[in-house]
């Protein structure tokens, strides 16, 4: 989730997309906290998504609802603001709701947890990827953050240069890699 949900969310939700694919009960969809509803993906998002082979023409933007989050069994944010916009709208989801590059940061720790348990509570991959959250969320406050709060925001490219759509890209990219390879992995140890 991003503001506008028309440039950083819907690359993040493409990478997901297709690191969760072929998981029973999945969904990845994105949404904004300020959405041009209706609208695609600008140009420069659409080349750094046709550059990665995904296709994102389809994507149209869709405003954040309380049924959205209320549905949703995760909830990864482009910033530190969109955080705060979930939990304010629906406090109770404070315990599912990251930024991307904070669970990033949380995924070794939970891989690494995850592998010393060494018995699997459930063989439901939906279980497993609650779990998976919810071990993510009990680390959140055992994993030395970033010397910069802002190194886990996803700086917004909108209506600027190529090269800071880039940069972005370059933030989102490896969190959306790391935190699809971390639940994707989650859900295959419940098989």
């Amino acid at each position: 989730m991003c503001t506008g949900n028309i440039c950083r969310s819907p690359l993040a939700e493409l990478i997901l997309a297709e690191s969760l694919s072929g998981i029973r009960d999945v969904r990845v969809e994105s949404a904004g906290t300020g959405a041009l509803v209706g609208h695609g993906m600008p140009d420069p998002a659409l080349r750094l998504a046709r550059e990665d082979g995904f296709a994102g023409e389809s994507h149209r933007a869709r405003q954040i609802s309380e049924k959205l989050i209320g549905d949703a069994g995760l909830i990864l944010a482009l910033s530190r603001e969109h955080r705060r916009a979930v939990v304010s709208l629906v406090p109770s989801a404070v315990r599912r709701t990251f930024t991307l590059r904070e669970l990033a940061n949380i995924v070794p720790a939970a891989q690494s947890s995850a592998s010393d348990s060494t018995q699997r509570s459930t063989s439901d991959s939906a279980e497993a990827l609650k779990d998976a959250v919810a071990l993510a969320a009990r680390l959140r406050g055992t994993v030395p953050p970033p010397e910069d709060p802002a190194d886990f925001d996803v700086i917004d490219p909108f209506r600027r240069s190529e090269a800071t759509y880039q940069l972005s890209y370059t933030q989102l990219k490896p969190a959306a890699v790391a935190v699809g390879l971390y639940l994707r992995r989650s859900a295959e140890a419940s098989s």
